[in-house]
C-alpha cells in the first residue's frame, strides 16, 4: 500500500465516527419529535387562538354581535382604569411572597441540613403544605385561621386580651401573602435543602479549621454556592405566585387592593363575558409575567445576594 493509500484510509477513518455522531443526532432528534410538537400543540396553540379572539369582538350577552377589531381590545385595557392597579397588586403580592418564602425556605433548609432524630419525619411534615391543594389551603385559612368567631389567630388575640381582626377585610393584602408564603414556604426550602446537600463538605471543615465562625462561612461559602438555587426559586416561585387564583377568589374576592392579572382575567371572561377583552387580558398578562420573572430573577436577586456575593 503506498503513502497516497495509506493517507486515503486514515482520512476516511478519522471522518467515520463524525458520520456515527450525526446519525445519532438524527435519531435522538427523531425520538424527541413527538414530544417537542405535542408541546407546541398544548402550549402554543391556545396561545394563538387567544391572539385571534383579542382581535375580535366578541362578548356572549350580545352573541350576534360579532366582528374583528383590531386592537380596540388591546387599547381599552390599557387604557382602563383596572389594569395597573391589577398590574401593582400582582407585582406586590408576588414579590413579598417569594422574599418569605426564599428567607423562610433558608431558615428551615438549614435546619434540616443538620443530622437530628426524626430529621425524616420533619421533613415530610415540613413540605406537606405544598402538598395541599390551593382552594383547600384557602378555605383551611380563612375559616381555622382568620374567621372572627372561630379561628385560631382571633381565639388567641382574646385570649392574650388583644382585639379581634377580621383578617380577610381588615388586612387582605396581608391574608393573601400568609398563605402564598404558608404554601410556598416548603417548594422554595427543597430547593435550598438540595443545594446545601450538594456542598462540598470539605470546603466547610477547612473553614472551620481555619477560624471562620458560622456566620462567615454561611455569608462566604454557603450564599453563593446556592446562588443558583435561589435563582431557580425566585424564578419558578414568581411565575407561579403571579398566577395565583384561588387565595384571592376564596379570601378577598379581589378587593382591598388584591385584584391581581389572574382575578382581573376571570372578572372579564367569566362575569363580564366579554371574550375579546378577556382574550387581550390574557396577552398582557403573559407579557408582563415574562418581564416580571425577567426582573424577579436580575434585580431582586441581586439584592438579596449582594452580601454573600462580595
Amino acid at each position: 500500500m503506498t503513502v497516497t493509500e495509506l493517507d486515503t484510509v486514515e482520512a476516511e477513518t478519522a471522518t467515520e465516527p463524525r458520520r456515527v455522531n450525526k446519525k445519532e443526532l438524527r435519531t435522538a432528534r427523531g425520538l424527541l419529535l413527538p414530544a417537542v410538537i405535542f408541546l407546541i400543540l398544548l402550549t402554543q396553540v391556545p396561545f394563538v387562538v387567544t391572539i385571534v379572539y383579542s382581535l375580535l369582538r366578541w362578548n356572549l350577552l350580545y352573541p350576534n354581535d360579532r366582528g374583528f377589531t383590531g386592537l380596540s381590545n388591546y387599547a381599552s385595557a390599557l387604557t382602563s382604569g383596572d389594569l395597573w392597579p391589577s398590574v401593582l397588586a400582582t407585582v406586590l403580592i408576588t414579590a413579598f411572597s417569594v422574599i418569605l418564602s426564599v428567607a423562610l425556605g433558608m431558615i428551615f433548609a438549614i435546619l434540616l441540613d443538620r443530622p437530628f432524630r426524626g430529621r425524616a419525619i420533619a421533613r415530610t411534615l415540613m413540605i406537606t403544605p405544598f402538598l395541599v391543594m390551593p382552594a383547600a389551603a384557602s378555605l383551611i385559612w380563612k375559616y381555622s385561621m382568620f374567621d372572627t368567631n372561630i379561628g385560631i389567630l382571633n381565639w388567641l388575640s382574646r385570649t392574650l386580651g388583644l382585639p379581634v381582626v377580621s383578617w380577610s377585610t381588615e388586612h387582605p393584602m396581608l391574608s393573601v401573602v400568609i398563605v402564598l408564603t404558608w404554601q410556598f414556604t416548603p417548594f422554595m426550602m427543597l430547593i435550598l435543602l438540595a443545594g446545601l446537600q450538594g456542598q462540598d463538605k470539605g470546603i466547610l471543615e477547612a473553614a472551620q479549621v481555619d477560624g471562620a465562625g458560622t456566620w462567615r462561612t454561611f455569608t462566604w461559602i454557603t450564599l453563593p454556592h446556592l446562588r443558583m438555587y435561589v435563582e431557580i426559586g425566585v424564578l419558578l416561585g414568581s411565575v407561579i405566585i403571579l398566577q395565583v387564583f384561588d387565595p384571592i377568589a376564596i379570601l378577598t374576592k379581589g378587593t382591598g387592593g388584591t385584584k391581581t392579572l389572574a382575578y382581573l382575567l376571570y372578572e372579564r371572561a367569566f362575569i363580564g363575558l366579554d371574550v375579546g377583552q378577556a382574550a387581550a387580558y390574557g396577552v398582557v398578562t403573559v407579557i408582563l409575567t415574562i418581564i416580571v420573572a425577567t426582573v424577579a430573577l436580575r434585580t431582586l436577586f441581586k439584592v438579596f445576594m449582594a452580601g454573600g456575593s462580595r
